[in-house]
């Protein structure tokens, strides 16, 4: 089992190229098709009609952005080129969120930013990267908008509960897991006081990996206590030096507004390395 179709979101963020990179490098180790979609913030044209001198602004603004494409365009050409990988570029219309996911659905990963604060040009829409991992049905690897990675699945944190959520990530991930140097499989408070039949427990997912071949080892975080479960496992990846997280991603949709579970909406804001989830 490998990732043979990959899709990298690219928009004209400053992160955009380092979501280049780490895809190339994906799609280069398992020789993926690499598909480059295109997807940007577009705002209504006719909102800027009601202040005068708008117009002009937003043809300026529109050209600067053309310019953008074009150069983001030809370096991912020039990097398919380079790497000698099968690929294409597409442009996404409408709204990103429903595009990019509708893509993402007919490939193996999809590789998406975090949003960026600082850099108004990673919106793109609103609360992209959950509806692409809600929405899509594949596991979307996020990488953060700030630091550098080096290296991405040499060391593997699993952060499992035993959901079928968690469960879908980590079968997922099976191309990095059984890759990587280390996978340290993760559980709170051992999980005890579940019922029988309930979620497996940590040392019975970490033998279901051994037998794909990975390196695996448990790590319990015992005594947790009124602390959130997203907190926890931000302090377990700098512990076990995880260039990695898989986890499950959690929440739906109600009233057309986003419910996410606390240790995704954490991990989504305040992440420091890559993280893969699946829904």
């Amino acid at each position: 089992m490998s990732y043979k179709s990959i899709v990298v979101h690219l928009d004209t963020s400053l992160r955009a190229q380092t979501q280049l990179e780490i895809a190339l490098k994906l799609a280069t180790h398992s020789n993926a098709h690499l598909i480059g979609l295109f997807a940007a913030f577009n705002p209504d044209p006719r909102a800027f009609h009601v202040m005068a001198g708008s117009a002009e602004y937003y043809a300026q603004h529109e050209l600067i952005r053309q310019q953008k494409r074009a150069g983001i365009e030809r370096l991912f050409h020039a990097e398919l080129e380079r790497a000698k990988i099968q690929g294409e570029w597409l442009v996404a219309s409408g709204d990103a969120n429903d595009t990019v996911s509708r893509w993402a659905r007919c490939a193996d990963l999809v590789v998406i930013g975090q949003d960026d604060p600082g850099d108004p040009e990673s919106f793109v829409a609103d609360q992209f990267p959950e509806n692409v991992i809600l929405s899509s049905g594949r596991p979307v690897l996020v990488i953060p908008y700030a630091g550098t990675f080096t290296t991405i699945g040499q060391r593997i944190m699993v952060a499992w509960d035993g959901s079928r959520e968690a469960a879908r990530a980590v079968h997922d991930a099976l191309p990095l897991l059984k890759a990587a140097k280390r996978v340290v499989v993760v559980t709170i408070n051992g999980l005890r006081g579940e019922s029988a039949g309930g979620p497996i427990p940590g040392a019975d997912i970490a033998t279901a990996l051994a037998r794909h071949g990975a390196s695996v080892e448990v790590q319990d975080i015992e005594g947790v206590k009124d602390v959130p479960v997203g907190e926890m496992l931000l302090e377990r990846i700098d512990d076990v030096s995880a260039d990695l997280v898989v986890m499950g991603g959690y929440g739906h949709t109600r009233w057309r507004e986003l419910m996410l579970g606390g240790a995704t909406r954490t991990l989504l804001g305040s992440m420091t390395v890559p993280v893969l989830m699946s829904h």
